[in-house]
């Protein structure tokens, strides 16, 4: 193999791929070429639900944030969010989130230990796993949903199939089981392959792949996510027979 520097292959959303791709930047532990290519898009749709002066909101992506900006959704008093980079997003949009640092059963749990005083709308987009507003609601606590937001599948674009099929090692970091089936059904190239998964289910999807190497995260979290690729990155550059140069 020859080539200069590893590929680390971006499948989020834009603005999250760059923003992750950044905060590696930012750590300057192993340098990498960065390619971003979305395969899920973003799409804000529908309207939002009138809510209660003592309404809360449950966000479990920074999309759900921006989508309920975009359609005029206003800051209310009460917020919970799955995780850092939602709560970052909530944060900069206005709100005061409790965040889960977790997955969704963190969520319901984190929200059941500090109960709201009022109902709460789960802001969602077309695709999602576990029922969060139902699971709250009987346990409890009232809660409704709403799709805010259109997920549609897209493409590899020409510079990622041309990353997948050159020489030079990809490492993929792979958030969702969907994005990580929507790559699994388009890959088909012969470059190295190295994938970090948020969860053994996303992993799952992938295995067909033979990947040289797979890591899954410690925890669901976009720090465990960052440590791991920083960690796959640092072994795509030693690949035995790929000139590499920092």
């Amino acid at each position: 193999m020859t080539g200069t520097r590893p590929i680390l292959l971006m499948t989020r959303p834009r603005a999250a791929s760059e923003g992750f791709v950044l905060a590696l930047q930012g750590a300057r532990e192993v340098a990498f070429d960065p390619v971003i290519s979305p395969l899920i898009g973003v799409d804000a749709c529908g309207t939002l639900p009138d809510m209660p002066s003592d309404g809360g909101v449950i966000f479990t992506s920074a999309n759900g944030v921006a989508a309920y900006g975009a359609l005029g959704g206003a800051v209310v008093d009460t917020c919970y969010v799955v995780g850092a980079a939602t709560a970052a997003a909530a944060r900069q949009a206005g709100f005061d989130p409790l965040s889960a640092d977790g997955d969704a059963a963190a969520l319901v749990q984190l929200i059941l230990r500090q109960p709201p005083t009022g109902p709460l709308l789960h802001l969602r987009g077309t695709h999602a796993r576990g029922n969060i507003a139902q699971t709250l609601s009987d346990l409890g606590t009232r809660t409704q949903e709403a799709v805010i937001y259109d997920q549609p599948l897209l493409e590899l674009t020409d510079r990622a199939r041309a990353a997948l099929n050159g020489t030079a090692p990809v490492v993929v970091p792979l958030f969702s089981p969907r994005s990580a089936e929507r790559f699994a059904g388009l890959h088909c190239g012969t470059a190295p392959l190295l994938i970090v998964a948020m969860s053994q289910a996303i992993l799952q999807e992938v295995v067909d792949l033979r990947a040289i190497a797979n890591i899954v995260t410690s925890q669901p979290s976009g720090e465990a996510m960052q440590k791991a690729v920083l960690q796959l990155l640092a072994s795509a550059t030693k690949l035995e027979g790929w000139d590499h140069a920092q």
